[in-house]
């Protein structure tokens, strides 16, 4: 699934080449991908003839303002891409389910092999009131200021695991299994430590490991695993996962230490870590 980064990078991107544009007509072939709405019907009213002014990110949600009072709200889910093509002339992948026309020329393709994702539109304002999980976002680390004192206390105040705990979207948003293990790896922790029992040096450590670990990837754009399920909106993969220090790097050397990265199972995922450098 597209943590964070990959879900900047892309409303990123997005800011570049849709903001301005009017949506001239919206095609809809998947209704799964529309299935907040009544029928693919409303869904395409309450876009088309729009134009888009801003384009928005909550944890791994995409907000895109119209200029109207509603906002197309995107989800990737498990297999989601947004893809720009030039015209339609260009082949539309397999499991296309929306396409997006503007009037300038253009459109915006969303693909969903796995169909977990989704698009809706709602109005802005009611935006938290329709999706639960935007109404219980914990901080962004890449747009929420903090002093590493507060983040300690925040960590106090809980008594959890710390790689559960760092993919509580509750406590902290956008972040899944693959920066969680990043993240841990960074600051020398092991996953299983206790939220409550971390020294001062040690929540300097996770705090500074977050918020770099999130903006190196970001810098280069993302993760894109071996299934290849995440690109950027002209179709590329990231580049991140090739400075993966330990996440699906099971029996590899450490970077650091160069003796060899471990698998646990956790909450029925895979969680990569390193023995010898993870206290």
């Amino acid at each position: 699934m597209p943590e964070l980064p990959e879900v900047e990078v892309l409303r990123r991107d997005l800011e570049k080449e849709v903001v301005g544009k009017k949506i001239k007509s919206v095609e809809v072939t998947g209704t799964r991908s529309v299935r907040r709405h009544k029928n693919k019907k409303e869904f395409i009213a309450l876009l088309e003839g729009h134009k888009i002014v801003a384009v928005q990110r909550r944890g791994k949600y995409l907000v895109v303002r119209l200029d109207g009072p509603e906002a197309l709200i995107v989800h990737l889910g498990m297999s989601g891409q947004l893809l720009r093509a030039k015209s339609a002339r260009e082949k539309a992948p397999k499991h296309t389910h929306v396409t997006i026309h503007f009037t300038q020329g253009g459109l915006l393709r969303f693909v969903d092999p796995r169909t977990f994702g989704e698009m809706f539109a709602t109005k802005y304002d009611e935006l938290e009131e329709q999706v639960d999980e935007l109404a219980h976002l914990g901080l962004d680390p890449l747009e929420t200021a903090m002093s590493w004192d507060l983040f300690g206390r925040m960590l106090a105040d809980k008594h959890a695991r710390l790689k559960s705990l760092l993919m509580d979207q509750k406590f902290i948003a956008g972040i899944g299994n693959v920066y969680s293990d990043e993240i841990l790896f960074q600051a020398g922790l092991k996953w299983d430590r206790m939220s409550d029992a971390l020294s001062q040096q040690e929540i300097r450590r996770l705090y500074r490991a977050i918020f770099e670990t999130l903006q190196d990837a970001v810098k280069y754009r993302g993760s894109s695993l071996a299934d290849e399920q995440y690109v950027d909106l002209f179709g590329r993969p990231g580049e991140y996962q090739h400075r993966h220090q330990v996440y699906d790097r099971e029996g590899q050397a450490c970077p650091r230490c160069r003796r060899i990265v471990h698998r646990a199972r956790f909450a029925n995922r895979s969680t990569f870590f390193c023995e010898a450098c993870q206290v």
